[in-house]
C-alpha cells in the first residue's frame, strides 16, 4: 500500500477562546517567538515548528490540538491516504498565497475522531 510520505510535524493548532490573551501567555510566559497575525490567529516558532493560537470556525475543532503534518507532495499524500479508505474532512486547497510559496492543507480525522490535517508548502514560481 503507498504511504502519504509525511516529513515531519510542520504545525500544531491550539483552539482558544481569546486569541490576543493568548499569544500573549505564548510570548511572554513561555518565551515563544512571534511569526505573524491575523485576525483571530496568531502564529509562533517553537524551533521549527509552527504553531497556531485560533478562535475555531466550526464545530467540532474546539477544545482540541490538530496536528499539521508535512508532506512533500499532497496529491501523492491524499491518493494514498484515500486509497486506504479514510475520507477527508475538507480536500486539499490553498489557504494561503505570498510571494514565496502556496500553502496546501487537507484535513481527516483518524479512528478515534481527532482532526489531522496535512500540509505542503509549493514555491511560487519566480516572477
Amino acid at each position: 500500500m503507498p504511504k502519504p510520505g509525511i516529513e515531519a510535524i510542520g504545525q500544531i493548532a491550539i483552539a482558544v477562546k481569546d486569541v490576543d490573551r493568548a499569544a500573549v501567555f505564548y510570548e511572554q510566559v513561555l518565551g515563544l517567538t512571534p511569526l505573524f497575525r491575523f485576525p483571530g490567529l496568531a502564529f509562533f516558532d517553537c524551533n521549527g515548528v509552527r504553531l497556531m493560537l485560533s478562535q475555531p470556525e466550526e464545530p467540532g475543532f474546539d477544545k482540541t490540538s490538530i496536528l499539521y503534518y508535512r508532506v512533500p507532495d499532497m496529491e501523492t499524500a491524499t491518493a494514498a491516504i484515500t486509497a486506504a479508505g479514510v475520507p477527508f474532512v475538507h480536500p486539499p486547497r490553498i489557504v494561503h498565497r505570498d510571494a514565496r510559496h502556496a500553502l496546501w492543507m487537507a484535513f481527516l480525522q483518524d479512528t478515534e475522531g481527532n482532526h489531522l490535517a496535512l500540509m505542503c508548502e509549493v514555491p511560487e514560481p519566480a516572477a
